[in-house]
């Protein structure tokens, strides 16, 4: 208990600046700029009330953009989680060497994700890249990978994951040495192979880091894989790669249409907040916390 009223709300006044300044002032602004057209970079503005929102919902290419999205996110959350879990369990066994590998399978995450997206582009780059290179001089064969849509697709997805890996195998390395040893040992001696005891024990008791993995990956793919596609595909071949994140970037910077583009943000707020609240009212009633 504070003595003095105001002291709890001058210690919260700090934060509750920066979120104002930075996050709510910001987001205000967005909202009122969607109900806008807007010309000479923002000089003049004319109101056109819901008129870019019926644009936006009115255009096959969005949709199209949203297929793409959906698609991407998927595979990156799913993907992502699935390798991720497999490369902590193999990393959180007792063999020589454990910190190497585990110091090794951390270190992409310490990669910005522009830098992910460069390492990716140079290893793939059809004529040049040292992945085509060992396919040419092993099977034959040269891809074009920035060339072919299904190709481009799932190489910035591989990028995607590849770059968040770390931050994945971190919390599940923690979770796992988490794990008491007595119901492992319990379920041994009841006569559990390893598979079952992981689905039945381990698995489980993963539940309240997977959730939150899974929801700071499906954040992390709308709004964070930006630069790895801006650097990899630039949305091409064939908006093949032109997620909504990018789609808003292009009409926002590229084709000043930022009443068009803030209209993209505030659905884009929207959607990933009801899709993160679904989880919330459907994923965590699963989650199990405690052993």
């Amino acid at each position: 208990m504070y003595k003095n009223k105001l002291l709890p709300y001058l210690l919260l006044l700090p934060a509750l600046t920066v979120l104002i300044l930075f996050l709510y002032y910001p987001q205000v602004e967005v909202f009122i700029l969607s109900l806008h057209r807007v010309a000479l970079l923002g000089v003049r503005k004319v109101f056109v009330g819901f008129a870019n929102y019926q644009k936006i919902f009115s255009s096959p290419k969005y949709y199209h953009s949203l297929e793409i999205t959906l698609i991407f996110v998927a595979a990156v959350v799913l993907i992502g989680l699935a390798v991720s879990l497999g490369l902590a369990v193999l990393a959180n066994q007792k063999i020589r060497g454990a910190r190497f590998y585990r110091t090794a399978l951390i270190w992409p995450y310490a990669l910005s994700p522009a830098a992910a997206g460069t390492v990716w582009f140079f290893l793939f780059t059809p004529v040049a890249g040292l992945v085509n290179y060992v396919l040419d001089s092993t099977i034959g064969i040269r891809p074009d990978w920035f060339g072919d849509k299904v190709l481009a697709l799932a190489l910035v997805t591989g990028a995607a994951i590849w770059k968040n890996l770390g931050y994945n195998v971190i919390f599940y390395l923690a979770a796992l040495q988490n794990v008491p040893k007595e119901l492992l040992e319990a379920a041994q001696v009841d006569g559990a192979g390893a598979f079952r005891r992981f689905w039945k024990v381990t698995f489980p008791l993963l539940g309240p880091t997977t959730f939150f993995l899974l929801t700071m990956n499906m954040i992390y793919a709308f709004f964070e894989t930006f630069p790895i596609i801006d650097i990899m595909t630039r949305g091409g071949p064939g908006e093949a790669t032109n997620t909504l994140i990018y789609n808003l970037y292009r009409d926002a910077f590229r084709f000043f249409k930022t009443g068009v583009a803030s209209a993209q943000s505030v659905i884009l707020f929207l959607f990933v907040l009801i899709l993160t609240f679904l989880q919330f009212r459907t994923v965590e009633r699963r989650v199990h916390y405690g052993a």
